[in-house]
């Protein structure tokens, strides 16, 4: 077994299990076990668990953040100094986060899975690190979506990125059992883009509310 594939083995176990156990109640043994290398492995790889926690985060993040950065730069081009609304940012932002996950092979419910454990769990190195490797493309982002919303005062628009990223994260990593919900009470099946193309004008109206105050 090559370095590159027992590295994505170690990887592909600890992101399913850190979603599906949380990251405390998931041991190495139990990722090792699970990815069939042995402890040593992963103290060669990742040095800790919190070193594997971000890798984990890394793999997808990386990919998402650039294909993030290149979609808006293309959106400004194309509006030719116009400031971006926050219906072009939030479809951007959110048809962008399919596609990453899917040029990993993935879909985004594990990832939400793993970003609400960051925020309900004690996870802080987890937070400081995205800051620390991911902060620019985040102040890139919140900083034209503030553009497009100007009359909304800087606590409101605090508060009503969380209550985004808490609509998100909850949709999105609870995806298969609302849409078990939806097929018992309404014998309709749904995907995750139809969930998707329902968030993004429900959260786009959330933002563009007058409500400012």
């Amino acid at each position: 077994m090559g370095q590159p594939d027992t590295i994505e083995r170690i990887l592909d176990a600890a992101g399913v299990l850190f979603a599906e156990r949380g990251y405390a109640e998931t041991s190495l043994r139990t990722i090792t076990s699970t990815a069939n290398v042995n402890l040593a492995a992963v103290n060669y790889h990742f040095g800790s668990k919190k070193a594997l926690i971000q890798a984990v985060f890394a793999r997808f993040l990386n990919p998402f953040c650039e294909q993030l950065d290149r979609a808006l730069s293309e959106r400004i081009e194309q509006k030719a100094g116009q400031t971006l609304t926050v219906d072009e940012l939030i479809e951007t932002l959110f048809s962008t986060l399919l596609a990453s996950t899917q040029s990993l092979g993935e879909s985004p419910n594990q990832f939400m899975r793993l970003l609400g454990l960051a925020y309900t769990q004690s996870q802080e190195h987890l937070r400081h690190f995205i800051i620390a490797e991911y902060g620019d493309y985040y102040s890139r982002f919140t900083g034209l979506l503030r553009e497009a919303m100007p009359e909304v005062q800087p606590e409101v628009f605090y508060w009503r990125l969380y209550f985004m990223l808490g609509a998100s994260v909850f949709t999105l990593s609870s995806f298969d059992s609302i849409s078990s919900i939806l097929k018992a009470d309404f014998d309709k099946d749904s995907t995750v883009d139809d969930a998707v193309g329902l968030l993004v004008p429900a959260i786009t109206g959330m933002l563009n509310s007058e409500d400012a105050k």
